[in-house]
């Protein structure tokens, strides 16, 4: 991995570990909680691919294995971030670009639902039966409800963030045949419209130079 992948997913992971710890886990929402955490993985995962996905996942599940107040084994949620991110990096189409916010909406909601299975799966297999008491289809619901909604306000910042870092010429080109993955979402779920209104500011100032050079040259022939 590049040198910026490694700081910038670090970064990412770490302020997200630390929201979802001390403001998302205290909300004491019914059923499952809001895990910022997968879904910075999930954005990631999107932009970098598969390869880069599952190692992000790894290092963001290590983490939240390690940070307190967990309460189970050491690498179990390492296994399913790393899983997760791998198939998620799957889902990145080859050019980078998708037409509507349908697609990475249906990836989060699969996110969301495969984790909590996996998570479940691996804890059945060590004996941690906490899933049943709580329910695992009402865990897989509100796990999908609530990542579904947090998702508009932080996968698309987190994937124009990563192109950016990469340099990605698709981070500020939005021209083509679709649209990018980032605005594309911003544009159908949020209603803001980054790209587009990057590519009208840089034409207004093309034009805005090219009247004043129009104007000078005027000027001298007078």
């Amino acid at each position: 991995m590049k040198f910026n992948r490694i700081l910038l997913s670090a970064t990412l992971i770490v302020v997200a570990m630390v929201v979802q710890v001390s403001v998302l886990a205290r909300l004491q929402l019914p059923g499952a909680v809001p895990d910022l955490v997968l879904l910075t993985v999930v954005g990631l995962a999107l932009v970098y691919g598969p390869v880069s996905g599952s190692l992000i996942g790894f290092s963001a599940g290590l983490l939240a294995d390690l940070a307190p107040p967990a309460d189970h084994a050491a690498g179990r949620y390492a296994l399913v971030l790393c899983v997760i991110g791998y198939l998620v990096g799957l889902a990145r189409p080859e050019n980078g670009r998708l037409t509507s916010a349908a697609g990475p909406m249906a990836v989060v909601v699969a996110a969301a639902v495969g984790s909590t299975l996996l998570y479940a799966g691996v804890g059945a297999l060590v004996g941690d039966t906490a899933a049943r008491h709580v329910g695992l289809s009402f865990l897989l619901f509100t796990a999908a409800v609530y990542d579904l909604l947090l998702a508009p306000f932080t996968v698309p910042l987190i994937m124009a963030l990563a192109r950016r870092a990469e340099n990605d010429p698709l981070a500020d080109a939005g021209g083509g045949n679709g649209t990018d993955v980032a605005s594309g979402w911003l544009s159908s779920g949020t209603g803001l419209r980054i790209g587009t209104q990057r590519g009208g500011l840089r034409v207004k100032t093309a034009r805005s130079r090219a009247s004043r050079a129009g104007r000078i040259k005027g000027v001298k022939r007078l």
